[in-house]
């Protein structure tokens, strides 16, 4: 099953370093995002833990839970971890799916239903394709999708930036131009009509197209 943006993100239940969790239920009514790993004890994905734990402030502070991945058992989890936090100076503060049957990456689609089902035995190369990032509402659908050849550090900066523009167009209906920051002016969506954005707009905006029409940020 091929997954893609506002398909509903597959409910799972799994045992992570935090206990046992329901996808769905755990999401609750916030935003998620859920990030994978080929292996444990693998390096670039050493670095991205740790650095995602350092951004946990920034995440609460959007309303956003984060869950990592790793076709390994919750054991090797936490003996890993022990080395992320040496390494990389944050400890994992934040839940590790156990995927040691391969069942949550054979169903976001990350391993074909022909990988087995087991992780042992299975190098990082077999799971190279285990390396995404799923950005979910709170409606439960999909709102980005990421992934990443084993060779390249994932930007967790980008995907916060990728939520911020979600969570914009969520409250706000608007869109976010190439390389927009927070802060940044953003444009009206074509779905928004003009008598519509002058309720929402009244002190107007800039057009140099009539379907280019760009707004401060919305506080």
């Amino acid at each position: 099953m091929s997954l893609r943006i506002n398909d509903e993100a597959p409910n799972f239940t799994a045992e992570t370093t935090e206990g046992a969790i329901t996808l769905h239920e755990w999401i609750g009514d916030g935003w998620a995002v859920l990030f994978s790993h080929p292996k444990d004890f693998t390096p670039v994905c050493t670095t991205e833990l740790g650095y995602m734990a350092g951004l946990q402030p920034e995440f609460k502070k959007r309303g956003c839970k984060t869950i990592g991945l790793s076709v390994d058992p919750v054991g090797d989890h936490a003996k890993w971890s022990k080395d992320i936090e040496e390494t990389q100076g944050h400890a994992v503060n934040y839940p590790l799916i156990g995927d040691p049957e391969l069942q949550v990456a054979k169903l976001y689609d990350m391993l074909p239903a022909t990988a087995g089902d087991t992780s042992q035995g299975r190098t990082p190369a077999d799971n190279a394709t285990v390396r995404s990032v799923f950005v979910i509402g709170p409606d439960k659908k999909i709102k980005a999708t990421l992934t990443y050849p084993m060779s390249t550090g994932r930007n967790f900066d980008e995907v916060l930036r990728i939520l911020d523009s979600c969570q914009l167009t969520a409250r706000h209906q608007v869109a976010t131009p190439v390389n927009w920051k927070q802060g940044e002016d953003v444009i009206i969506v074509p779905t928004v009509s003009d008598e519509d954005a002058k309720k929402k707009y009244p002190d107007g905006w800039k057009a140099p197209k009539p379907y280019l029409r760009i707004v401060p940020q919305p506080k």
